[in-house]
């Protein structure tokens, strides 16, 4: 038990490091006290088979499926994974900061669930050179300024994961 905890931190956290470079229950939305955003756990859960809830656009899924591919692809500029980011100018020092290192990192969504008209759940897998680091795991989207972007919810976690599990204050600052 405990090598296997030691293997997972090894492997995980420059995993995530790479996946923040590239770029989930701790961080809440700025626009409102309480968030109803789910946030990824950063644990493995079970995909729903199907890519939408009934009734979705099938024009939305696929621009948040774009989307947050693009936020969690290691070639995308640092400016757009920022604008990809809910408040993501908020974040714009630790998408920087990590920059260098995820030139490997992508993500693979196998699922979005319309929530509503501004909140989706996403499942997602984080892959480094191809191979699945961060397998079956579970964030938000959320619409904002007219534009489907990864939410800070689930960015918080990740970077919360990466500091074994203490949230960073640019967290706190963004709820």
């Amino acid at each position: 038990m405990r090598f296997h905890r030691l293997a997972r931190r090894i492997f995980l956290a420059p995993a995530i490091a790479l996946v923040l470079a590239a770029a989930i229950t701790a961080c809440s939305s700025s626009n409102s006290s309480s968030s109803s955003t789910p946030a990824a756990t950063g644990t493995p859960t079970s995909a729903p088979a199907t890519s939408s809830s009934s009734g979705g656009s099938s024009a939305t899924i696929a621009t948040i499926k774009s989307n947050w591919e693009k936020f969690f692809n290691g070639s995308t500029p640092t400016s757009e994974r920022v604008s990809l980011l809910q408040n993501g100018q908020t974040f714009e020092a630790e998408i920087t900061a990590l920059s260098a290192l995820g030139a490997t990192a992508s993500a693979t969504v196998s699922a979005v669930t319309l929530a509503s008209s501004t909140l989706a759940t996403v499942h997602y897998t984080v892959n480094i050179s191809g191979k699945p680091v961060l397998p079956n795991a579970t964030g938000s989207a959320v619409y904002e300024n007219g534009t489907w972007k990864v939410g800070d919810a689930s960015f918080c976690s990740l970077l919360t994961m990466e500091n074994n599990g203490k949230a960073p204050s640019v967290c706190s600052s963004s709820s």
